[in-house]
């Protein structure tokens, strides 16, 4: 095979790889586990590198994403033996070819690390993440008003904050102590924080209005259902 075919079908690969592992973080970050979590278990998935720490109870311990595990262990399988017959491929090339321009046999590797390093840049990544959220709202069909930015998560248990563009009408014009919160769906609302004012403990009489951002402490499913949010990947409303 020609070198520049070889480097090109390899830098090509590198980048599929690339995109299939932020891929699987977003279906991870679907069942409710952190970003920083979720990037973690998915390389460690991905190379077969073992996921030993204590944060694999987060994936053993939750049936979608013992399931989502499976599968990318699988793919990170099938990737791996493609890496490295590539490889093998390209350095099959390397000595068959005559390396008079180093540089221009090199463009298609650097092509890829200018377009990876490209997205990280804050910036284009939070537009990337945007981006990927309204498209996972539509399809999963949750066109709602209210967010939902997922902080911590504790066994079944997280810690979200969640901003109110329009206050459910069950909670609406109510003070805490008679919204049914925290008997009814067990959620606790920890701090609230009022337009241009800081973040402060919520009281028994706190009443939710439009634009208050809430830290809540409880299931993440249930918190989304009860402030009928979609979630949202950037700290940006």
């Amino acid at each position: 095979m020609n070198i520049y075919v070889a480097l090109t079908l390899f830098s090509l690969v590198i980048l599929i790889y690339w995109v299939i592992s932020e891929l699987f973080a977003m279906l991870f970050r679907f069942t409710g586990l952190p970003a920083d979590k979720a990037r973690f278990q998915v390389v460690s998935l991905l190379t077969g590198c073992g996921f030993t720490t204590h944060e694999s109870e987060l994936l053993l311990t939750n049936k979608p994403r013992r399931r989502l595990a499976r599968i990318t262990m699988l793919f990170g399988y099938v990737f791996n033996i493609t890496i490295i017959s590539m490889l093998i491929n390209v350095f099959m090339s390397i000595k068959l070819a005559e390396l008079s321009n180093v540089f221009s046999i090199l463009i298609p590797l650097l092509a890829v690390a200018v377009i990876i390093v490209f997205m990280r840049v804050p910036k284009v990544r939070a537009w990337g993440d945007r981006l990927m959220e309204r498209v996972a709202g539509k399809l999963t069909h949750r066109d709602v008003a209210n967010t939902l930015l997922l902080l911590d998560s504790f066994g079944e248990d997280s810690i979200a904050q969640v901003t109110l563009h329009e206050v459910p009408e069950e909670f609406r014009e109510k003070p805490l102590s008679k919204s049914g919160l925290r008997p009814k769906y067990n959620i606790m609302v920890m701090l609230v924080e009022k337009p241009g004012k800081k973040a402060m403990p919520a009281g028994a009489n706190t009443v939710l209005e439009a634009g208050d951002k809430l830290t809540v402490f409880g299931d993440y499913k249930t918190i989304s259902r009860a402030f009928e949010a979609r979630e949202r990947f950037t700290e940006d409303s």
